[in-house]
């Protein structure tokens, strides 16, 4: 394995004590730099995620500009209901749409896990050509969306705010419901296997929308797949989970495989400390808003969060 020249990242993991904690952010790569936008008007969005040269050029524009701690690859969540055989059609400013939704067991049985690692192979060679290209100077992160998050996305078909065709599905078919969650997971695992093999040396799994079930309903449609995963890539990389609003699961999810819980800025971090009693490394939890602050105002809330 590559020596790293910065590994602050690594260490802070593995729970050892550092200097100052490492920073980098969760959207990294693109966006707001202006060498982003010249490529955005050159490719639509799935062209610049399956082109692996250029999703290593987006990956490598903030480590180049603005000097974070680690990389984070280019890509979406959305290209495992892809690689299963769902089409995902990515309309500019509005997001994602996909419009043949699932809907019966018929349906979650079209759908396949089988070669994932061949199918999403776009991904794994952007990570080995970032790797290359970083070098050592920082860790590089490899992602993936979490089964109930891709479950939201296959049954809503768009974005929304309440989900509430999802959550309908889990409640009135339960049955069918774990059948798609477990579909989901083994893909999943199967794919983050192979990022690691590809040169991530740390993988985060965002649950973006388990924040919309109750406790309850999250253990038992969220957690336990999340859990499955911290549980696969124990051995292979340090895994953080990011379940965005569960703040109640963290209590839990702090005794498990993962390495590090990521929290948003609903919960404050003393709090968050507490619910986890010292156990796992945090991640977060600034409010990404607040990035456009004037740059003083941003050090300024930057220092109380990380205090």
């Amino acid at each position: 394995m590559q020596q790293l020249k910065n590994d602050l990242l690594i260490r802070a993991l593995r729970r050892e004590k550092v200097e100052r904690p490492p920073v980098w952010m969760m959207r990294q790569a693109g966006r707001y730099l202006p060498e982003y936008i010249k490529l955005r008007e050159k490719y639509d969005f799935f062209t610049r995620v399956q082109t692996p040269e250029l999703a290593a050029e987006i990956t490598m524009q903030p480590i180049d500009r603005i000097g974070v701690d680690a990389a984070i690859i280019f890509s979406d969540i959305l290209v495992i209901p892809q690689a299963m055989g769902l089409e995902v059609l990515m309309e500019e400013g509005k997001g994602p749409v996909l419009p043949n939704v699932i809907k019966t067991e018929k349906d979650i049985n079209c759908l396949s896990t089988d070669g994932i690692e061949e199918k999403l192979s776009y991904v794994t060679k952007a990570l080995s050509l970032t790797k290359q290209e970083l070098n050592g100077r920082v860790p590089l992160i490899g992602f993936a969306g979490a089964p109930f998050t891709i479950l939201c996305y296959m049954i809503e078909g768009k974005g929304s705010k309440t989900w509430e065709k999802a959550k309908q599905f889990c409640f009135t078919q339960p049955e069918l419901a774990h059948q798609l969650l477990e579909k989901i997971t083994n893909a999943t695992i199967k794919y983050l296997k192979a990022q690691v093999n590809a040169g991530a040396d740390v993988l985060q799994v965002f649950d973006s929308w388990s924040g919309c079930l109750s406790p309850v309903d999250f253990k038992l449609f969220a957690q336990q797949y999340l859990l499955q995963i911290a549980d696969a890539l124990k051995d292979d990389a340090p895994v953080i989970l990011f379940p965005k609003g569960s703040w109640y699961a963290l209590k839990e999810l702090s005794e498990s495989n993962a390495s590090a819980l990521g929290i948003d800025w609903c919960i404050s971090p003393s709090m968050a400390r507490e619910l986890t009693g010292n156990k796992i490394t945090l991640q977060g939890n600034f409010d990404p808003a607040k990035l456009l602050l004037p740059v003083a105002e941003i050090k300024k809330e930057v220092k109380k969060m990380i205090e």
